[in-house]
Formats: structure tokens, C-alpha cells, sequence
């Protein structure tokens, strides 16, 4: 597996309010991208405890042999971090109502299990094409779902922003897991919704099936939305599965 990942400000926000990572061990690979919210710095707080929170605890597990531990695991680590978030904001009042989105990749050599809360997404490209992984947790993904407004509408809705869940809003969370099988020449793509606003599917997809290194590809990715207006903070992280069997796992 080859992997890379960046993060950046953007063009009109003071300061990066995402955060994540792509963390190896010998177990394998745990892509990260947490896009935080709150006033004054409170965004930055959640999404740095998250990714800090899943860093450590990727560093520290020994085991997770099949799909059903790694679903349990992640479904887990979610519900951990979502208390240490939602009890700091009650004890550091600059904190309150400080949450975060969360999309997180565990990838085996066998198999990918997905989870997220909120609106940052996890896409995937393989022989059988371009597939969004993740259904956002938004007002206007909702109202989408039933049948009040268009795909069309919603990427233009001035509430497109309004997240149903998160991280660290409330005690209690409900969160989306899936697994895929892992196919050869496999990619895949976890972003925030800096990215996903200024870049189309299209756009996505065609980058994927580029031929530069992940590096460049996520580089590319980010320069455009920031051709575009760049009004977020925009986060890619990128893991490639190559059909090289002896191909050694290198971050960029």
C-alpha cells in the first residue's frame, strides 16, 4: 500500500480547523480526516484530540483479525473519543458546542471498513469504478434522501452546510460503518468538505485515474479547490492498493 496525506488552510480561513493523518502498523494502515467546528479555536481542539486519540490507540492494538473486529474496534473508538470530546467541552466553557466530523479508513491487505459521522466523505476507485462510500449527515443530504430537493439542488443549498451529526455534540452518536473487499489497483480517497464543495465527482474521479504519484494527485486536488475560492480548509488523504505483492507500504 502506498498512501499520502495533506492538509491545507485554504484562502480565506485564519487558521486550519481539520485535521488527520495516515497511521501504519503492522496490522496495516488507519487513514484519518476530521474536519472540526466551533468558535474561536474550538474546531481545531476537537479535530486534533480525535486524530491524537487514533493515533495512539492504532499505535497500541495488537489484534483484528476479521471484518467484525475491525467494525467492533472502530464503532469503539468512535464512542470513546466522542465522550473525552463532549466532557472537555463541558469543563472548558471557551469549548461549548466544539464538535467534529470523522471519516476513518482501516485497511488490511484483506479488506477496508469505513465509519463516519458528519459530512466528510471516503470515496473508492477500482476495476468497478468511482464510488462515494459515505452518505453525509447533513440537512440537505436528508432532504435529498427524501426526494425534496434534487442531487443538482443541494450542491448549490444555502444550508448545505448544516450537519445533522457529529463528534462531541451530544453523549450519544450514531455512526455509519461499512467493509469493502480489497480489489487490485485500488484507490482510495478521504476528504473533507473543503474539498468535496470545489471539486466534482467527476473531477475526483478523473484524478484517480491519473498516473502521477498520490503526492502530486492530492496536491493537484487541493490547488484546485483553492483555484476555485478556497473558503474551507481542504484535507486529502489517499491510500493506493498496488498489485505488486512485495510493494512496501511509503509515506509522502
Amino acid at each position: 500500500m502506498e498512501f499520502t496525506f495533506r492538509t491545507d488552510v485554504g484562502k480565506v480561513r485564519a487558521h486550519n480547523e481539520d485535521s488527520g493523518g495516515v497511521f501504519k502498523n503492522e496490522l496495516g494502515i488507519l487513514a484519518v480526516v476530521a474536519d472540526g467546528m466551533g468558535g474561536h479555536r474550538a474546531g481545531d481542539v476537537a479535530s486534533t484530540m480525535t486524530t491524537s486519540y487514533l493515533r495512539d490507540v492504532w499505535g497500541e492494538v495488537k489484534e483484528i483479525a476479521t471484518v467484525v473486529d475491525a467494525e467492533k474496534w472502530l464503532l469503539e473508538q468512535f464512542e470513546r473519543i466522542n465522550e473525552q470530546l463532549y466532557v472537555h467541552a463541558e469543563q472548558h466553557p471557551e469549548c461549548r458546542g466544539m464538535g467534529t466530523t470523522l471519516v476513518v479508513a482501516l485497511c488490511t491487505e484483506e479488506f477496508i471498513s469505513i465509519a463516519h459521522i458528519g459530512d466528510s466523505r471516503a470515496y473508492v476507485y477500482n476495476e468497478f469504478g468511482f464510488q462515494l462510500k459515505t452518505s453525509d449527515h447533513s440537512l440537505v443530504q436528508e432532504l435529498v434522501r427524501n426526494g425534496q430537493i434534487s442531487e443538482e439542488e443541494a450542491e448549490h443549498h444555502p444550508r448545505r452546510n448544516v450537519l445533522l451529526r457529529a463528534l462531541g455534540t451530544e453523549s450519544e452518536i450514531k455512526i455509519d460503518v461499512t467493509t469493502l473487499q480489497v480489489e487490485e489497483e485500488q484507490q482510495l480517497l478521504l476528504c473533507s468538505d473543503g474539498l468535496t464543495n470545489k471539486v466534482s465527482n467527476d473531477e475526483l474521479k478523473a484524478s484517480l485515474e491519473g498516473s502521477e504519484e498520490l503526492p502530486l494527485k492530492a496536491d493537484k486536488l487541493i490547488n484546485l479547490a483553492n483555484e476555485r475560492g478556497g473558503e474551507d480548509n481542504i484535507t486529502v488523504a489517499m491510500i493506493n492498493y498496488t498489485n505488486q505483492t512485495n510493494e512496501r507500504s511509503k509515506e509522502q
